[in-house]
């Protein structure tokens, strides 16, 4: 499979589509999840093409990871959490969806269950859960 560079995360890189943007670095980029199944939900990719882990370098995981554990620290200080979910999906029979490698990190409560999917959220709320994180990242 070769990479599409017309895919939604491509375009959010670019700038061509809007995104809620938390962080960035020279190599990845975290943003929230529109379609959020936990307040905080949000996702991290690497800021140079690949599909998936299947195809990804060791720099791109490499970076993509320690983003990813960066965030993870960052949503569980910003929502109080006890503990993250991360997923991470390959390939359509995988449930990979958008092929552009990316890590869904969402906080997690006990007893709480996560949203059923497909469901957008309100921009003033996703607004509010990154200025959280934002705030949790500067703290």
């Amino acid at each position: 499979m070769t990479y599409d560079s017309d895919n939604i995360f491509a375009k959010i890189l670019r700038g061509e589509i809007p995104s809620t943007r938390v962080y960035e670095d020279d190599d990845t980029l975290a943003f929230m999840d529109i379609m959020s199944r936990a307040d905080g939900h949000l996702l991290v990719i690497p800021k140079t093409p690949c599909r998936n882990m299947l195809d990804a370098s060791p720099e791109q995981m490499t970076a993509v990871m320690c983003t990813v554990q960066k965030l993870s620290h960052a949503v569980m200080k910003a929502f109080g959490a006890e503990g993250v979910t991360l997923q991470q999906f390959n390939e359509a029979v995988g449930g990979q969806e958008v092929f552009h490698l990316h890590v869904h990190v969402l906080p997690r409560h006990e007893g709480v269950s996560l949203r059923p999917p497909g469901k957008m959220e309100e921009r003033d709320i996703i607004e509010a859960n990154a200025e959280k994180i934002r705030a949790a990242l500067s703290a």
